[in-house]
């Protein structure tokens, strides 16, 4: 394993700790991000399901957005997962950035999914 993996693994597992510690039972909203695409799921720790999901690759999304690695795709995957999760029953969530940066594409999500009525 390389010393940037270590490094990331352990950038996400403190954050994970610290969304753990002030969780209270609510779900949390990860984000993951590659080169290319954006992913973000609402997940219950406590059953182990996730409650709702949006990514650059849904075929609804896909014909919409140019490239799922800018921050208008992340923007519109907020909105996305924002209303699934309303139908799901959820309103409140913890934010998962994971290992990323509260920055660009993060953010844009972030951003996007408060406007569409998560509250975190």
């Amino acid at each position: 394993m390389s010393k940037q993996n270590d490094a990331t693994a352990r950038r996400k597992a403190r954050v994970r700790r610290a969304i753990k510690a002030v969780a209270n039972g609510r779900p949390r909203l990860s984000v993951h991000r590659t080169g290319k695409q954006i992913y973000a799921q609402v997940i219950d720790d406590a059953k182990g399901v996730t409650l709702a999901s949006a990514s650059s690759l849904d075929k609804d999304l896909r014909k919409d957005i140019k490239s799922g690695a800018n921050v208008e795709a992340a923007g519109q995957i907020g909105k996305i997962l924002a209303e699934r999760a309303a139908k799901a029953g959820v309103t409140e969530v913890v934010f998962d950035r994971g290992a990323y940066r509260y920055h660009g594409r993060v953010k844009a999500l972030a951003e996007a999914a408060r406007e569409g009525g998560l509250s975190f």
